[in-house]
């Protein structure tokens, strides 16, 4: 089955390194993280993001609990990086994460998630009534809070 792709764009009024900063911290995804999520990262703090890098997460989705282990599939400051899911409440979940400078002061975030969600001949349906409203409230409040935090 074909994943299903969202692709977000975020222009931030601050320098590429201090953008790719911020997001180098794994710490940091608890504040970009809708609260009823219950997000929690298991992994001992902090995490030397690499290329291999393994993080284990918890999270509840309409109060069910997950665990989530994702490893940084590249690792290429300050531009990109990318993170799959290796266990979690998906069957695909692939992330990247590009940084671009647009001039000193202006930094262009892209997020490109491929996701695929559980319910295999049900899948379509899912997505469409439930987990693309989802992936999208995720991404509407992680852009809201980048903007507070860098502001």
């Amino acid at each position: 089955m074909k994943p299903h792709i969202l692709t977000r764009t975020t222009i931030i009024k601050k320098p590429l390194l201090e953008v790719f900063d911020f997001f180098s911290k794994a710490e940091n995804l608890n504040v970009l993280t809708p609260p009823e999520l219950h997000f929690t990262i298991l992994t001992p703090l902090p995490i030397q993001m690499k290329n291999g890098a393994l993080i284990d997460y918890s999270i509840k989705l309409n109060g069910i609990p997950f665990k989530w282990k994702t490893e940084i599939e590249i690792w290429n400051p300050p531009h990109q990086f990318v993170d799959q899911q290796l266990k979690g409440p998906y069957v695909r979940w692939h992330h990247t994460h590009n940084f671009k400078s647009l001039d000193d002061h202006t930094t262009e975030m892209t997020d490109i998630v491929e996701y695929l969600s559980p319910g295999w001949i049900l899948e379509p349906v899912i997505t469409a009534l439930i987990v693309r409203k989802r992936v999208e409230a995720i991404f509407d409040y992680r852009e809201k809070k980048l903007h507070e935090i860098f502001s």
